[in-house]
Order: structure tokens, then sequence, then C-alpha cells
């Protein structure tokens, strides 16, 4: 079955918001065929190695991570529990369950009904894990969100002067190509661009996905020049902004091909995590909102890559499901250098967002530090 994660894997950026598929047929325990689903609207890997296999399907043993889907409204493929009956394999090993309302436990049933012995929940959570985007996405509607920062062993994101070029390794900065490859959507706020004029694309030494580019600007102040502006890529820009956005610097952004997203806007009336209000005389583009129009737009995941103010607005919106976070081993200092999370901050250490599943590992000389928001009031549990 971690054979099956394995290529499943492979399709990450390209088949969202569909889930990562991977499978292999096995017969006499001998390999017969494996294969993935490599793109949206492409063959499910269960049709690919079907296929592969023709006549030595019959009798064979399928492993797939995800429950082989079923005809619904809406499906554009051949459902795979009709083409793997068809084929006479013998045992269908499952991973876990399709999240999806139109499956959900249909496929599984209808392959028992033909005689077809099923083994299910087999590794299911690192399934789980494997397939975290589309499983949100499914369940509520709403795109998986991560907040990736870059840091100092001692916390800060930047100089003192705003210079953050390149406070990760080599291999950390290529892992952030391998994330915007895997996400449907890249966001950072119009503070990063005007300081670091980054082009949002994906670099990778192999073909790569670009994800959608969202700048969070609520006044318009995206440069005409700026890289991102300029590059030659199939993943289209938006600018998230209001109704304080100039009408010729929304033509002149229309022009460049820039998407223009007029949102409203909220006040931002509270520290983030704190449960006391206390008045703030700043309005800012209503998070929300913007993360419902990205989910109508079919974009089931969202990396949000910075400033700290973007990642404290998100974290005070309680939209971030997981955060990466990469630690160098260099020290900057200074009490004006920024931090990941900005804003104001909490007054007490019990408002503090808490974190859970919490992963540690090694790249270079960095450390990856992954983790689950955990939103649950320890107030309310006890």
């Amino acid at each position: 079955m971690r054979r099956v994660f394995d290529l499943a894997a492979h399709g990450r950026g390209w088949v969202n918001p569909n889930p990562l598929v991977g499978a292999i047929l096995v017969k006499d325990r001998k390999l017969i065929s494996e294969g993935f689903h490599q793109r949206y609207g492409g063959p499910h890997a269960e049709a690919i190695v079907l296929e592969k296999a023709g006549p030595e399907a019959h009798g064979a043993d399928l492993y797939v991570n995800v429950e082989p889907c079923v005809n619904h409204p809406g499906k554009h493929t051949p459902p795979c529990a009709d083409q793997i009956i068809q084929s006479g394999v013998r045992r269908v090993f499952v991973a876990m369950r399709d999240p999806d309302v139109h499956v959900n436990g249909r496929g599984i049933a209808q392959l028992r009904a033909a005689g077809i012995d099923v083994q299910e929940s087999i590794l299911e959570a690192e399934a789980g894990k494997l397939n975290e985007i589309s499983l949100k996405y499914k369940t509520t509607g709403k795109p998986f969100v991560l907040l990736k920062m870059a840091m100092s062993a001692d916390g800060k994101i930047a100089t003192r002067t705003g210079y953050s070029k390149y406070i990760s390794s080599p291999d950390s900065l290529r892992y952030v190509h391998e994330l915007r490859d895997r996400y449907a959507v890249v966001l950072v706020g119009i503070g990063t661009v005007l300081a670091d004029d980054p082009q949002l694309n994906t670099r990778l030494d192999r073909p790569g996905h670009d994800p959608v580019r969202v700048i969070l600007d609520a006044h318009g102040r995206l440069p005409l020049e700026a890289k991102l502006l300029q590059l030659k890529s199939s993943a289209k820009t938006i600018l998230a902004t209001t109704d304080a956005l100039f009408q010729a610097k929304e033509e002149a952004l229309s022009r460049l091909g820039v998407e223009i997203w007029k949102l409203p806007t909220v006040t931002d009336t509270s520290p983030v995590g704190a449960r006391h209000a206390s008045p703030l005389p700043m309005r800012q583009i209503d998070l929300h909102a913007l993360v419902d129009r990205l989910s109508k737009a079919g974009l089931d995941s969202l990396l949000v890559e910075g400033g700290s103010r973007v990642a404290a607005s998100f974290l005070q919106a309680k939209l971030i499901d997981k955060i990466t976070f990469v630690i160098a081993p260099i020290l900057i200092g200074g009490q004006t250098a920024p931090s990941p999370i900005g804003g104001p901050g909490i007054e007490k250490i019990e408002d503090a967002f808490r974190l859970q599943e919490v992963s540690l590992r090694a790249l270079d000389q960095d450390i990856v530090y992954e983790a689950y928001l955990d939103y649950t009031d320890p107030e309310e549990c006890t």
C-alpha cells in the first residue's frame, strides 16, 4: 500500500480537485501493473492499471489508496467500480473511503455486491494525510490552507531593513517550489511584492505546475512592472482588492491579464488570538470572502507565503489548516526585525493558538517544522 501512496503522489498539482490516487495489480505474488491518476479529466489509476494488465487482471488483487468511484451526476470518466468488476479482479484492498457525497462507500458496496472480496481501512491515517487537501475540500467545500514561512533560528523572517533573500538553504527553496507545484493557489500580500518582487511560479528541474497567483492588495499598489505580471505562465494572476482600486489602475492591470476581484472589507477589531476585542481603526479585505471565492472557482488549496501581517490576518480569521516553518541555522536579531506572525499579538499565553500533530525533519542544514492548527478553545473542553 505504501508503494501505492508513492505512485499517487506523482499526481500532485495536476489532478486537483480530484484526490491523489495510485493503484497496483498483483497476481500470484507478482506485480502485473501499476499506475496513478496523472491529470484532472484523464483516466483514473484503476483504469490505467487494468488497461496495462489486459486479460492478466482476471483473478488478480488490486491495491488502491482511495475507494473506486461509481457513476454519479457530473462524472466525466467511466466509473472505476464497473471496470474492476468487468475485469474479473478477485480482491480489492482499499486504504480509505472516498468522502465525496456521491461515493462514500458506494464503490465498495458495488464491488462486494458483485462478489469481489474488499478489504478496507489499510493504513487509513497515512492515506488521509496524503489526501488532506482533497479530504477538506470534499467534506467542507473550502480550500485547504497552508501557511509557509522561512525564518532564522531566533524567529526572524527578515532583517530590520526588510532584507530576506535568502534565509533558507537551496534545498529548502526547492521544497518551496515543490509546494507551489502541489497547491492550486499561492498568495502573498502587497508588502511582499513591493519588498521582494517575487515571481510566484514553480521552478523545478522537472515539468511543474504553476499555481494561480493571488496578491492581497486592498488599495491597488501592485506595480505594473512587477515580475509576476511579466511571466509566460498558463496560470492566471488575481488581484484581491477593494473598491479603493482606481479605475485607471484597474484598466491597466486588466490589459496585462490580471483578473480583478473586488472583495468586501471587515474591521479588524481584536489582536491575534485575543478573546476580548479591543478597537483597532483598520479595515482589511474579508479573507473569508476571498476563500469562498476561491472555492467557487474550484480551487481546492491555498499556499500562503507571507508576509507577517498576512499570516496574522489568516490566523486571526482561523483559516489556517497547517503550518510549515523552515528554520535556518542563522541568527538575525533586532527588536524591529519582523517575526513570522505580525499584528499586535496576544496578551496572555492562554489565548495562544494551539498546534497539534507536530513533526520535525531535517532539510540540508534547515529544520522543517510542520503542525496542524487546533482551534478548539481549551476552556470548552474542561
